[in-house]
């Protein structure tokens, strides 16, 4: 299904400000001249085995195969360029069953049984003046507030507009909304609500942020601010540092959220704190992480129903340990074969624990997940960027059910 939206409202005035900017010409060389087009084609399996005993299924397995075709234009040559981006999606069912289904690789139906298939398709008008662009249309947002997930077959889109000006060395300013959602395992948009309670809808997410990039590059601060109208508010502040220290290269990412409820609060009372720290070195083809994260307050931390929680310090494959006064740390080693003459060859191994949860089976609630994933990207040959991705996890909740997990994704993609 393909949508034009109209321009959101928030977006009316920054748009008038836009159109008014001192002319300044952008390069471009045209609209098909620096077009490009791109297909992935993206094999999934998926099993997640249940060990608990009251789970309403013993083990979620399906296997899928999708295909994702993009298509990004240049802009027209002038004082003001104009483009077109487009993209279409398509997820085909392999194998499952009525007793295996919900993996989120498919849709399912109200009798058990997950699609044959499905897809979507949707376009995105941009306009350019000089290092300022606007966009409106179908859109894949990776701001701190609002990341789109790409975990599954086929990734998440949104519907909306997003402005973004770079026009000051290192400083990006950004504003925009959404209105609308196509999730992860879904043909048709849909209304955006939070992950604290999906059946309760919004009328849409404003948001506005500023980041800064300094000290040669190695530093970054960012100020940024949401609303999901009617639900909640978020306010987050951000630095990210790198520094070399001999053979060593040291990293650190520090994030702090304010969460609290908006106009009629339709889910209730919400206010929460949630602090970050996420603490890398790195020597030769070794990299290792240590993440700290603590959230307080009466509520868990806020985000947007579908979305990916990759922001937090101790995100993982299967969850982020953000729940009311949960207190975390993960520990983190990732090996780069390259070091050793194996270019492409990746190993990501991790453990997340968490305790002190306030959830609806009560307090105290604790958690673990141990994830390990491999991969392989050829390098060269007919196939080359070919690349094979095997992922375990385990997870043991007190609140909610046991179970182990292993993906193995095949993807390939292609530049037509």
């Amino acid at each position: 299904m393909t949508y034009f939206p109209l321009p959101p409202r928030a977006l009316l005035g920054g748009a008038i400000a836009f159109a008014l900017m001192p002319s300044a010409y952008a390069e471009s060389n045209g609209f098909f001249e620096d077009s490009k087009t791109s297909l992935t084609l993206r094999n999934y399996y998926f099993n997640r085995d249940f060990n608990d005993p009251g789970a309403s299924k013993s083990k979620i397995e399906e296997w899928a195969q999708g295909a994702i075709l993009k298509f990004s234009s240049g802009y027209t040559p002038g004082v003001v360029g104009f483009g077109l981006d487009g993209i279409a999606m398509l997820g085909v069912k392999l194998d499952s069953g009525p007793q295996r289904s919900g993996s989120e690789l498919l849709p399912v139906h109200d009798d058990g049984r997950s699609a044959d298939d499905y897809g979507r398709a949707g376009l995105a008008a941009k306009m350019r003046i000089s290092a300022t662009e606007l966009m409106l249309g179908e859109l894949m947002p990776d701001i701190p507030l609002l990341r789109y997930d790409d975990g599954r077959l086929l990734p998440q889109t949104f519907q909306g507009a997003m402005l973004v000006s770079r026009e000051l060395p290192g400083l990006s300013l950004q504003g925009g909304q959404y209105t609308s959602v196509s999730l992860r395992n879904s043909s048709d948009m849909q209304d955006l609500s939070a992950w604290a309670a999906p059946t309760v809808m919004s009328d849409g997410f404003n948001y506005a942020g500023a980041e800064y990039r300094f000290n040669e590059q190695q530093t970054l601060i960012g100020a940024w601010h949401s609303q999901l109208e009617d639900i909640y508010q978020q306010s987050y502040l951000n630095l990210l540092h790198k520094q070399k220290l001999g053979d060593w290269n040291l990293g650190a990412n520090l994030g702090y959220f304010i969460d609290k409820d908006d106009g009629s609060a339709l889910i209730g009372h919400v206010q929460s704190h949630t602090a970050y720290g996420l603490f890398s070195a790195n020597l030769g083809g070794h990299t290792l992480y240590l993440g700290l994260q603590k959230v307080s307050g009466d509520t868990g931390w806020m985000s947007v129903y579908g979305s990916s929680g990759r922001t937090l310090g101790n995100d993982m494959f299967n969850g982020n340990f953000s729940n009311a006064d949960e207190r975390s740390w993960q520990a983190r080693y990732d090996y780069n074969f390259v070091a050793v003459g194996i270019p492409g060859l990746l190993l990501m191994t991790r453990y997340g624990h968490g305790d002190n949860a306030t959830t609806k089976a009560g307090s105290n609630g604790k958690e673990w997940e141990r994830d390990t994933e491999v991969s392989y990207t050829l390098q060269s040959g007919p196939l080359k960027n070919l690349s094979v991705r095997v992922n375990n996890a385990t997870n043991r909740r007190s609140f909610n059910s046991d179970f182990d997990q292993t993906r193995v994704i095949v993807s390939y993609p292609l530049s037509l």
